[in-house]
């Protein structure tokens, strides 16, 4: 938490300032911030300054909320406090990508006659700043021995409660009933309970390296930094969503990678436990369990050989449940026996899988609007198509070459899409349409874009996604300053009514381009764009005479 909301302190004789610089695409809750002070007769708050804020809708809080990006500062008047005291700050964020943490409270020894903050030890706002020193290397010693020892016992405990969270309890469901219908030896299953664990362990220990190397390489990095991606939330959704069609029994693959059936009597079964524990480690990602945040957020402040325990620890918590079942004849034959209704219980565990899917779609949606969710659900439905290309049309040789470029055609687009919707980034830079506003705009020579659109109008989707959305054209936007103006017709609007008759259009998509100069008429873009017709169109308003291409 600490790498994403950094905090330097300025000691004046009469106040002392607390300056914010907060992670790009993370935030600070301006109402959870508390400052106190201990001057060694316990802590008293402080009044504290702190700036208005930027007012944005919680889902978790569910209204309006004032936060602060990029950065801030609280301003602490101590005229009244010692020379010396211990300031403490508690403060709690998010990212935009869903993730909250705890609140944090930090403590920093104040010296106001040499006007220095040297940040505290945790847990040295409780004490006073007298008393003698002798045996803190000691107690400093045993106390990063418990913490280190109380980590990694609350790692191995938020492995093994892992295990009942929705993304990862049908994975080891079908794993664990898999024992009920195998007639192998002990010592087989005892193969298989090691192969899922160094499975699970091994993607664990995997994904804490590329943490280290990122937070090495200056990365804000932490647990859950994939899922700050849009790219692999849409892929994750994929997965959770063919998942949920497989245990539902309307796809038939993935067999072998869970390990079901004759598996485990044979050698494939090996590696099938082991990709078992690689899958159930890769959808565990959403999930948290609750005594994972304090040892993973202990596990990432410490050197990299004590965050790589912590991160074995989880893995094996974890995997623990089905190694001890591999181990244990009395647990295995607690299991049911075979019958029909594994195969209703298999179905039913569908819905899980389906419910996380749909939670990563809100996800998604979340981070680059609903432009994006509309193309990951148009790459859902290529994805399921190319499945069903797969396992339903004709498989006789004159057939099976069709079959296969359809199907990889299918798959091909439906990660194209997830591609370009996660491309997509909401733009709040967008200003309402009205005919006034486009005239004040002009008379300050602006240029403008209007952008007639509506939700259901796919070619309008489409050009946002491909045009109105990138990069290139952001960049356009900011050099030469247009004001981006957007007329929605979803519902019906006389206001927009009008000035589409005012083009001769019935209907949108409707884009003009109002040059900076007031007195020129507006150019009208074709009805289907590219980033680059509409960097051109920019450039031409702004009277750039220059070379067309991406600034």
């Amino acid at each position: 938490m600490e790498e994403a909301y950094r905090v330097s302190l300025t000691v004046e004789s009469e106040a002392v300032q607390l300056d914010w610089l907060i992670a790009p695409d993370y935030y600070l809750y301006r109402d959870r911030f508390k400052v106190t002070a201990n001057t060694g007769d316990g802590n008293r708050t402080l009044p504290a300054e702190i700036e208005p804020g930027l007012m944005k809708f919680d889902e978790y809080e569910g209204k309006e909320v004032a936060v602060f990006y990029t950065t801030t500062r609280i301003t602490v008047p101590i005229g009244d406090l010692p020379n010396e005291f211990i300031l403490s700050v508690r403060s709690q964020g998010c990212a935009d990508a869903g993730l909250c943490y705890a609140p944090n409270t930090r403590s920093f020894e104040i010296n106001r006659q040499f006007g220095t903050a040297v940040e505290a030890a945790p847990g040295a706002a409780g004490t006073g700043t007298g008393g003698t020193t002798s045996g803190t290397g000691a107690t400093g010693s045993a106390t990063g021995a418990t913490s280190f020892g109380l980590s990694l016992l609350f790692a191995l405990l938020g492995g093994v409660i892992l295990n009942l969270m929705p993304c990862v309890f049908p994975v080891l469901s079908l794993k664990a009933l898999s024992f009920a219908s195998s007639s192998g030896s002990a010592h087989r299953h005892h193969l298989h309970g090691w192969a899922y664990t160094l499975g699970v362990v091994g993607s664990f220990v995997i994904a804490a390296v590329v943490i280290l190397i990122a937070k090495a390489a200056g990365e804000q990095s932490g647990w859950g930094f994939q899922l700050q991606s849009p790219t692999f939330v849409a892929l994750m959704a994929y997965l959770f969503l063919v998942m949920g069609l497989s245990l539902s029994g309307m796809v038939y693959f993935g067999t072998r990678l869970m390990g079901v059936g004759q598996g485990l009597t044979t050698h494939s079964g090996l590696r099938g436990s082991f990709f078992t524990g690689v899958l159930a480690a890769l959808v565990a990602s959403p999930c948290t369990g609750p005594f994972m945040a304090t040892a993973l957020g202990y596990a990432l402040t410490q050197p990299a050989a004590v965050s790589l325990s912590v991160f074995v620890a989880l893995g094996f918590g974890m995997a623990l449940p089905f190694l001890l079942l591999s181990y244990s004849p009395k647990l295995a034959n607690m299991l049911p026996r075979p019958g029909v209704w594994m195969e209703k219980f298999k179905e039913l565990l569908a819905f899980p899988m389906y419910a996380a899917a749909a939670w990563l779609l809100y996800v998604f949606g979340r981070q680059v609007g609903m432009g994006g969710v509309f193309f990951l659900l148009i790459g859902a439905v290529a994805l399921v198509l190319a499945i069903w290309l797969f396992q339903n049309l004709p498989q006789q040789r004159h057939w099976r070459w069709f079959v296969q470029a359809s199907g990889a055609t299918a798959a091909a687009t439906a990660l194209a899409v997830a591609w370009i919707g996660a491309d997509l980034r909401s733009n709040d830079a967008w200003k309402t349409y009205s005919k006034e506003l486009v005239e004040e705009l002009r008379s300050n020579g602006q240029p403008v874009l209007v952008d007639f659109t509506a939700d259901w109008c796919v070619t309008c989707k489409t050009n946002e996604a491909v045009a109105l959305s990138r990069e290139g054209f952001r960049a356009a936007v900011s050099q030469y300053n247009v004001a981006l103006v957007k007329g929605d017709w979803t519902n019906e609007d006389p206001t927009i009514s009008a000035a589409l008759a005012e083009f001769n259009r019935s209907g949108v998509p409707l884009y003009l381009m109002y040059p900076a100069d007031p007195a020129k008429p507006a150019e009208v873009l074709p009805q289907l764009l590219t980033q680059d017709m509409v960097i051109n169109a920019i450039k031409r308003a702004a009277g750039d005479t220059g070379l067309a291409g991406t600034p």
